[in-house]
């Protein structure tokens, strides 16, 4: 549960009645994601999906990446917008949960264009050529700069940029925070803000998504 769920649960339900519909494939997903794992609030989620959706579309992108797969609802919804002969990497390295993702990536249209990987994404990172149109992070929290850095070189002009969970529970707003989750994210933060590089802000749904535009 984000935190604007927990402040505002009517409101999270307003919000959702009142986006567009979300694929049968994913309702599914989503149905699995809560029966068969032990942290299914880490899935993306209705409303995020359809911004994933949404930004992908207006994008077109030729090449994705996806650093976390998780049950691989974000991926599905990221390929909604892909190009014709576009691709979308995603990477992950839970191999126990691996399957539930590959299962429905499988039942998918953009099973052709989805490249499922088990590997650690600062290697993939130091070893690609590849150059990316849309990146969307939810991994390990503590990596959060260590991505930055790695992706920056690999991004293309115009390139999209997403960071997940950055207000991190409302605990963005500590002044001194002890955990080191929370001191990264709100470094990535401070960091994204003043890269000139970049335009960026903050958007404030679910637990928060920083949202970068490469110059």
């Amino acid at each position: 549960m984000s935190f604007f769920e927990e402040v505002s649960p009517s409101m999270d339900r307003y919000l959702e009645q009142h986006c567009s519909e979300e694929p049968e494939l994913l309702k599914k997903l989503r149905r699995e994601t809560f029966q068969k794992t032990t942290q299914p609030h880490m899935i993306s989620g209705y409303q995020q999906g359809r911004l994933l959706s949404i930004i992908s579309k207006l994008k077109q992108p030729n090449r994705i990446l996806e650093i976390g797969t998780f049950t691989g609802y974000a991926t599905l919804c990221l390929a909604e917008g892909l190009s014709k002969n576009g691709k979308i990497t995603s990477l992950d390295i839970n191999e126990d949960l691996a399957y539930l993702p590959q299962f429905f990536f499988n039942q998918s249209p953009f099973a052709h264009q989805i490249d499922f990987r088990l590997q650690n994404a600062l290697e993939y990172l130091e070893n690609s050529e590849e150059f990316f149109d849309l990146v969307f992070v939810d991994a390990d929290k503590e990596n959060y700069i260590n991505y930055f850095e790695k992706l920056k070189p690999r991004l293309s002009p115009g390139a999209i940029v997403m960071f997940d969970n950055v207000l991190w529970y409302g605990k963005v707003l500590q002044d001194n925070p002890k955990q080191k989750s929370t001191q990264v994210i709100k470094e990535l933060n401070e960091k994204i803000a003043q890269d000139t590089d970049f335009e960026s802000l903050i958007l404030p749904l679910r637990d928060g998504v920083h949202l970068l535009l490469k110059k």
